[in-house]
């Protein structure tokens, strides 16, 4: 079943090869708090320890190392909620490539700042993903540079499928892998990886309740354009693209089910992984530990929960902490 999707297993293990040394292999540790709750034991993923602050650092670099020479001189683009910028950024800066990201201005200025300071030109244009991706084909289309996408490519959801060989490799028995869904590039690589090794091991995708794109494309059996609004889980906004080529049919295959989540229900996540486990994660990051936390996941053991970003503006992190955040649509916790 894998083997006939857009990116395989030995194209998941090929990645692994190319990006060895350039990317940190994360710790997964065991969570007593919510091994507690659950009732089974659950295990962290921390990958809000990788080098740029998360996950997109392994997609970014596989497809930048993907590239020609020529290709590379050329200068790459992407449009980002900020996480694949500072990958892209930074993946690009250590082959030599200049890097241009653009942004709608939704994305937290704490991400912008970061990109700006790794050497990348920054592009603000509009409120939306879909408005910034305007913008990069206009670049791929006028000035010649080459567009890494943040997650509809083969080369990127191959990257981030290595994170899945290591949660295999670490817990062979892990029951469900609970993973933060956005456009589809992490979900898709962990679960192509995960479901190749361990078929009976379940892939749930998490996202925020209001302005799922991938949810509501998988609910209309097509890709559909959904309104972007502000969430805790910033990182989780944008489309898939309606002309999505790769993430929209492996998650449909792959993945066992999607969860919604409030603000208020990935403000706990956040609260809590930071009062109990002493990690400082991002609202896209936590929604694993907010669906449990939700009782949301049903089921047995061993569960991980993958912590997927870091890169969250300090004010707003401590104002979820001491509850004084306003939440989007919500009344405040």
């Amino acid at each position: 079943m894998v083997s006939t999707l857009p990116v395989s297993l030995d194209d998941i293990r090929a990645a692994a090869r190319r990006i060895a040394g350039r990317v940190t292999t994360t710790p997964m540790v065991q969570s007593a708090s919510l091994g507690e709750l659950a009732g089974v034991p659950v295990h962290l993923k921390l990958e809000h320890h990788q080098t740029t602050g998360s996950f997109k650092l392994r997609g970014a670099t596989n497809a930048v190392l993907s590239l020609s020479p020529a290709q590379r001189l050329r200068g790459v683009v992407a449009a980002s909620t900020g996480n694949h910028g500072r990958a892209l950024a930074y993946a690009a800066k250590a082959e030599g490539a200049v890097a241009t990201i653009c942004m709608s201005r939704l994305v937290p200025e704490n991400k912008v700042s970061e990109i700006r300071r790794l050497g990348a030109d920054v592009r603000i244009v509009g409120v939306s993903q879909d408005e910034a991706q305007q913008e990069v084909d206009r670049l791929v289309r006028e000035e010649g540079l080459v567009m890494v996408p943040p997650f509809d490519h083969p080369d990127v959801v191959a990257g981030q499928g290595t994170l899945g060989l290591e949660i295999i490799d670490d817990l062979p028995e892990a029951a469900s892998v609970l993973v933060p869904l956005s456009g589809g590039g992490l979900a898709a690589g962990v679960a192509a990886a995960v479901k190749a090794i361990s078929p009976t091991t379940k892939v749930i995708g998490l996202t925020m309740e209001k302005g799922a794109a991938m949810k509501a494309s998988l609910d209309a059996g097509q890709p559909v354009q959904v309104e972007e609004v502000a969430s805790l889980a910033d990182s989780l906004g944008g489309g898939i693209g309606l002309d999505n080529r790769v993430t929209f049919a492996m998650c449909r295959e792959l993945l066992d089910d999607v969860i919604l989540l409030t603000e208020t229900e990935i403000a706990a996540g956040m609260r809590h992984v930071y009062a109990c486990e002493r990690q400082v994660v991002e609202g896209a990051g936590a929604v694993g530990i907010a669906a449990l936390l939700a009782g949301k996941i049903r089921g047995g053991g061993p569960i991980v929960a993958i912590l997927s970003g870091a890169n969250v503006d300090m004010g707003q992190h401590l104002r979820v902490i001491n509850g004084t955040q306003p939440l989007y649509g919500e009344e405040g916790p």
